[in-house]
């Protein structure tokens, strides 16, 4: 690998990527099929926004590795199902060493799936989310160009919380915004600017 002028890798394959991104195998093709594309759908961004206030403290490589566990603890993040749960299923889960055995992030998993579906009365959760897409997307030449917040992931954050959401800060709801394609924060000279289809290259 060699570094691109401005700030990506060149892989073996001879694609820029950021250098969080080029190395390890499953950051690096969790980079190249899903980071950045819009997610659309009540149960995938439910996902999303638990998993991201997951991370929170973490690097985001432990918990996409742990993700398939998340996913079977959580049930698949389906909304009514983790909704149900109860005090006995959060001591289960503080068991579960797949996972991450924070009992406030458990609880705001649980928390936020009531507060998804309470949103189905007030045009849902995807329709809620998007509604605070950027009017511009960040072009950075390297990673420290990238910002860690804005002003929509500000407002995000009020709103779900007042919606009742947990573990929804400024900075995570902007690193949902960077995973779910509401910004494009690739390099400009990474292969995966543009191909989210929400912002132009």
């Amino acid at each position: 690998m060699t570094p691109a002028v401005s700030g990506s890798i060149i892989g073996d394959d001879g694609l820029a990527r950021p250098v969080w991104a080029a190395v390890d195998p499953m950051l690096r093709e969790y980079y190249d099929t899903e980071w950045g594309m819009p997610v659309r759908d009540e149960q995938g961004l439910y996902e999303r926004i638990c998993l991201e206030g997951f991370q929170a403290g973490l690097s985001w490589a432990t918990i996409l590795r742990k993700r398939p566990a998340f996913r079977a603890a959580f049930k698949n993040f389906h909304p009514e199902t983790v909704a149900s749960f109860t005090d006995a299923d959060v001591e289960r889960l503080m068991l579960d060493a797949g996972i991450v055995r924070n009992r406030l992030k458990i609880q705001a998993t649980i928390t936020n799936a009531s507060a998804t579906l309470a949103l189905r009365d007030d045009g849902g959760l995807v329709d809620f989310v998007w509604a605070f897409q950027p009017s511009t997307t960040p072009r950075p030449h390297s990673l420290d160009q990238v910002p860690t917040t804005s002003a929509e992931s500000v407002a995000l954050s009020k709103a779900l919380r007042k919606k009742g959401f947990a573990f929804v800060g400024p900075t995570t709801m902007f690193a949902l915004m960077e995973a779910i394609g509401m910004v494009d924060t690739h390099l400009l000279d990474s292969h995966r600017r543009g191909t989210s289809g929400v912002w132009p290259h």
